[in-house]
């Protein structure tokens, strides 16, 4: 089985491939001649040619490639042994450039055949260059000569292709190879894998077993990376007993893909088992368990595990330093995170981008976001994972001033905005409501042609749900190709929120006719809606599917939905007994809901122990006492309503007053009850005394100060 080849693209024959040869051969031989190469080489017969290339070999081999370029230069005769040698080395320290250079020089030089070998060192040079047009240009050539046949060749044209991300042309060529080695194999599975495609890696690797080659190291590691990338923990054990079998649990690099495999799976105690059973553990090992703890989630043990490694002598690398940090950041430890931010400046380690960018990280998730801005502006290099984490820290805050002001600055100084930052001020307009910026974002997008993006169309639904443009949210959903959940589980937000449960609903309910399969937040979504809508009976359909078809084991959050359904239905006690019932601990918040729905429905009793609940949780909850006095108000019960005042005397306990804000030609202006600070506030409660009066002198007294405004 391969990878589907759409049927558009170019056929790779003998025609086309000489054809594209003949247009690209002028990349080959662009560069500049030296005068050492273009002259014609005095040929000796003294020389002897097996000596002098296994002396250029030895200093090839032995990294001393500068002596032999030296030496290269000095040679009065090079045959093809000498060329390839010399090109290998610089392929092999990844000067690509040079290689390609090289490769011209011999090219030109006459008397010199090409062989398999040389045209795949020269196909490697452009896989480290990603020169796709030169790699085309040799692909041809080979393809002319019959070069193409070589298992060398064929193997490196695959690995170019697959590592310039031209996929479907590197699944091409394996499926024209009339040999593969294990190197081939490796090379598309890997490919694969690193363009996403794990399952069709595993494809596959189960052809590879087929065929009777062996799996070798490399092969294992990259096929337990599958595994974990796609979450298939069945196949990942059948490679463990193979890997057993074979006697590569004994290899570092296969021991810590084995252990983050069954990380991912979410079997973190095999995982660290399989660490603790290592017999060596280098820094890879360490930095493999810590970072897999951060991944999961799991900050402490990720920070335990550093402790440990430091204990045991091995000495953390920048990739660690950037795992713990970023673990830090998610426990919000800003006292931890302080100490490592120190201890990587004594280390000489802070300005590697993977620590600056962890660094920002971890002050802007501790609430430091002037510190985050101050590592960030003082950082020597910044890369796009840079600006999307600054641009994500202050939207994520609300701070959508300096989210815009920073993504405008990206535009100016940075890489081309992608759809992570972008997506992180969508998000922020959706949460502030200014429609406006959010359509000029929008605009930007279609611009810069990132509109068919899953993470930038689910962003764009969420914002103009959230700015009430529901029909613009639609509309995006229905004309685009959308075949991820993310963006299904927005529009089924989008609806619930404005009104539209019913659509909802029906949203939903297409997931699995068009192949997808709903997650937790979807299922949030759609229990929202049926709250909203007072479907009851729907709403436990659903409750129950999660956990019956689709193996989801109700979080708070769904419990806090379906007890906000049963309220809003007037079925408080089986809305009491089901927060009771809750497998979960209960936090203030279901409890909250319930109080509201007593004062709504003047049940007293049920209100007076709900009440007992919260305070018990937060015996300063202000919203608490104000519900249960305006519940016992409600009734008539002024003596309970006085008790209930004096009970927040005696506590100290202080309602905080109400605020709300709004935009003005692209000025927010925030109020809180009471507030006169603002610098047009004499003006804004004038008017406010007009609009609350309700005599028929108010029309010309607000005549009369617009009046007064636009002179």
């Amino acid at each position: 089985m391969v990878l589907s080849i759409r049927p558009h693209v170019m056929r790779l024959c003998t025609a086309s491939s000489t054809f594209a040869y003949k247009n690209e051969y002028h990349l080959l031989v662009s560069q500049t001649l030296p005068d050492q190469f273009s002259r014609k080489t005095n040929i000796k017969n003294d020389v002897n040619m097996l000596e002098v290339n296994f002396q250029l070999k030895l200093l090839v081999k032995s990294g001393r490639l500068s002596e032999a370029r030296q030496m290269f230069d000095k040679m009065p005769r090079r045959d093809e042994i000498s060329w390839t040698n010399i090109i290998s080395g610089y392929v092999n320290a990844m000067d690509a450039t040079e290689s390609l250079v090289l490769f011209s020089c011999m090219w030109v030089e006459p008397g010199l055949r090409m062989d398999p070998f040389i045209i795949s060192l020269a196909l490697k040079a452009c896989r480290i260059s990603l020169s796709v047009k030169c790699g085309v240009s040799l692909h041809g050539y080979s393809v002319k000569s019959g070069f193409v046949n070589s298992v060398f060749v064929g193997s490196a044209l695959l690995d170019m292709y697959m590592k310039s991300s031209k996929i479907e042309l590197g699944c091409r060529v394996f499926g024209e190879m009339p040999i593969r080695n294990v190197v081939s194999w490796t090379a598309i599975i890997t490919g694969l894998v690193h363009a996403g495609y794990g399952k069709e890696g595993l494809v596959y690797l189960s052809e590879m077993w087929r065929s009777g080659v062996h799996l070798d190291s490399y092969t294992f590691a990259i096929a337990l990376k599958a595994c974990a990338d796609s979450g298939a923990l069945n196949y990942g054990r059948e490679i463990h007993c193979l890997v057993l079998k074979r006697g590569f649990d004994v290899t570092s690099f296969v021991a810590n893909s084995l252990a983050t495999m069954y990380n991912k799976c979410g079997k973190l105690d095999y995982g660290l088992l399989l660490f603790e059973r290592m017999s060596t553990r280098d820094v890879v090992s360490w930095t493999t368990i810590i970072s897999n703890y951060v991944q999961m989630g799991q900050g402490e043990h990720a920070i335990e595990v550093f402790i440990r490694m430091q204990g045991s002598g091995v000495k953390p690398n920048v990739f660690t330093f950037a795992a713990v940090i970023s673990g830090c950041a998610s426990l919000a430890r800003f006292e931890w995170g302080e100490q490592l931010h120190a201890h990587v400046l004594c280390l000489g380690l802070a300005d590697y981008l993977s620590v600056a960018n962890s660094i920002v990280t971890m002050y802007a998730k501790c609430g430091q976001l002037s510190s985050a801005s101050f590592i960030f502006h003082g950082m020597t290099r910044r890369d796009i994972v840079s600006w999307s984490t600054i641009i994500g820290v202050y939207a994520q805050d609300g701070y959508w001033e300096e989210a815009f002001q920073y993504l405008s600055l990206m535009r100016r100084e940075g890489p081309k905005p992608n759809e992570f930052a972008l997506a992180s001020v969508l998000s922020v307009c959706g949460q502030m409501a200014i429609l406006e910026e959010g359509k000029q974002l929008h605009a930007y997008v279609l611009f810069i042609g990132l509109e068919n993006t899953a993470m930038i169309q689910s962003a764009l639904i969420n914002m103009y749900s959230k700015c009430g443009s529901i029909k613009e949210a639609a509309k995006i959903f229905d004309e685009a190709e959308i075949d991820d959940i993310v963006s299904w589980t927005a529009m089924i937000n989008g609806y619930a929120e404005n009104g539209y449960s019913r659509e909802a609903v029906e949203i939903f309910e297409k997931i699995p006719v068009v192949g997808l399969r709903p997650d937790s937040v979807t299922f949030i979504g759609v229990l929202t809606a049926c709250s909203h809508a007072g479907l009851v009976d729907i709403g436990f359909h659903y409750f129950n599917l999660m956990s019956k078809e689709y193996q989801i084991n109700p979080s708070k959050e769904h419990y806090g939905c379906m007890v906000d359904l049963l309220c809003r239905a007037g079925r408080l006690s089986d809305a009491e007994r089901m927060i009771k019932s809750m497998p979960h601990q209960r936090n203030d918040v279901v409890w909250s809901t319930l109080l509201r729905a007593c004062r709504v429905h003047g049940d007293v009793d049920c209100g007076k122990r709900t009440a007992e609940k919260i305070l018990e949780l937060d015996p300063s909850c202000a919203g608490t006492h104000i519900t249960m006095a305006n519940i016992y108000a409600a009734k008539g019960r002024w003596r309970e309503v006085a008790d209930v005042r004096k009970m927040m005397q005696s506590k100290g306990v202080i309602k905080e007053p109400g605020w709300s804000w709004i935009k003005v030609k692209d000025l927010v202006s925030a109020f809180v009850s009471g507030d006169r600070s603002h610098l047009q506030g004499e003006d804004i409660y004038s008017m406010l005394d007009i609009l609350t009066s309700r005599t028929e002198s108010a029309i010309q007294e607000i005549d009369l100060f617009l009046y007064d405004v636009k002179d």
